[in-house]
C-alpha cells in the first residue's frame, strides 16, 4: 500500500501541474521556469528528509512544467515524440523536511546535435538546496531519436545554443575505451 501512495502522490502532482498550467504565468522555452511544490510525508526517507532518489522524480515535474508552460508539450505530443533523461548528476546542499515549501527552477543551459542540457535547482526560501545537471533527448514513438535542430524548429526557436561550459561538455562526452 505505501508504494501505491507514492505513485498516486506523483500522479496527483502531475495532474495539478497539467490542470493549472494555463492559469500560471507562461515560461520562456529556455526558462527559467519556477515550479512551486511542498514536501509530503511520502517524500521522506527513514531519516525524515527528502530521499535522494525522490529529488530526481520531483525534477521530472519541473521539466514537465517547463514543457507545459512554454507550449512545447502539446507540440511534441502532436509530433509523437517524448523526452527521456539520459544523464543526471546532482549536488545536495541542505535537507528538505516534511511540509516545507520549495521551488524547482528549471532552465536550459544549451544543446548539441542530440541532447538538451538543463540546470535544475531546488530552492527553499531563496537558498539552493540541491543543484542538478540533466541531459535530455527526445525520442519518436515510432522509434529513433529526434535531432535537436528538429526539436528547436518545432518549438519555433531558431537561435543557436548558448555556449556549453567546459565542465558540461566534458561531462556529456562518453568515456573512451
Amino acid at each position: 500500500m505505501p508504494m501505491l501512495a507514492n505513485v498516486m502522490n506523483l500522479y496527483l502532482r502531475l495532474l495539478w501541474l497539467w490542470l493549472t498550467a494555463r492559469r500560471r504565468p507562461p515560461c520562456a522555452l529556455l526558462g527559467p521556469c519556477i515550479t512551486s511544490l511542498r514536501v509530503w510525508p511520502n517524500d521522506l526517507d527513514l531519516y525524515r528528509h527528502v530521499n535522494n532518489g525522490r529529488y530526481f522524480t520531483l525534477l521530472d515535474l519541473g521539466r514537465t512544467d517547463l514543457m507545459l508552460r512554454s507550449g512545447l508539450a502539446s507540440r511534441i505530443k502532436a509530433a509523437g515524440w517524448f523526452p527521456v533523461a539520459t544523464m543526471a548528476t546532482m549536488q545536495f546542499r541542505h535537507a528538505l523536511t516534511v511540509f516545507q515549501r520549495f521551488e524547482i527552477h528549471t532552465r536550459v543551459l544549451g544543446w548539441d546535435d542530440k541532447s538538451i542540457f538543463l540546470e535544475q535547482r531546488v530552492v527553499r526560501q531563496g537558498e539552493s538546496v540541491a543543484v542538478a545537471a540533466i541531459r535530455v533527448r527526445f525520442l519518436r514513438q515510432t522509434g529513433g531519436s529526434v535531432a535537436t535542430s528538429e526539436l528547436m524548429a518545432l518549438a519555433g526557436h531558431d537561435a543557436p545554443s548558448p555556449p556549453l561550459s567546459d565542465w558540461l561538455s566534458h561531462w556529456a562526452t562518453p568515456p573512451q575505451d
